[in-house]
């Protein structure tokens, strides 16, 4: 069980440009920050610069029988989140990621098993939080989430997030 105060320790280092293996991301991640395992995540791909979730709907009901906004909103975050720690970590940055601003927007109920895409809101947006993190030893970066229930835009959310100073 996490204690509050006490940070997680992080996963160790790949090397330069070599990419974390899902599972063993999607297990660290359930053990740093508890209600993901019960979020109903199956499976974490990535597609060039798009991280995806594929996920059941069951734990995340509402009284209604379709998805709850809450739950939802608070996975396009973590997503988000996800997607810029595994940007830092492939680069062999450990640093601190936090949310610095986040919106969704509910196009349409959610009424099955459903998949949320990440990528940069814009395509340079790596490139340009890579010379941030050159020059100043921080950056933010701004990303889009979209959670699609078969082929039915439901959700579209966006976040900018920072990383923040380190080794």
């Amino acid at each position: 069980m996490r204690e509050i105060g006490k940070p997680h320790p992080r996963l160790p280092l790949n090397a330069p440009g070599q990419e974390d293996d899902p599972a063993r991301f999607l297990a660290w991640l359930g053990e740093a920050i508890p209600m993901v395992e019960h979020l109903g995540i199956r499976e974490m791909t990535r597609d060039g610069e798009r991280l995806i979730w594929t996920l059941d709907l069951t734990p995340n009901l509402n009284d209604k029988g379709t998805g709850f906004g809450g739950a939802l909103a608070a996975q396009t975050t973590l997503l988000g989140w996800c997607w810029t720690t595994l940007w830092l970590r492939r680069h062999s940055l450990a640093r601190d990621v936090v949310v610095a601003e986040a919106s969704q927007r509910f196009l349409a109920p959610v009424t099955g098993h459903y998949r949320l895409e990440c990528e940069p809101e814009v395509e340079n947006g790596p490139e340009r939080l890579a010379e941030q993190l050159a020059q100043k030893g921080r950056g933010r970066i701004s990303l889009v989430q979209r959670l699609w229930c078969g082929e039915k835009l439901c959700l579209e959310a966006r976040g900018d997030y920072a990383a923040l100073g380190g080794s």
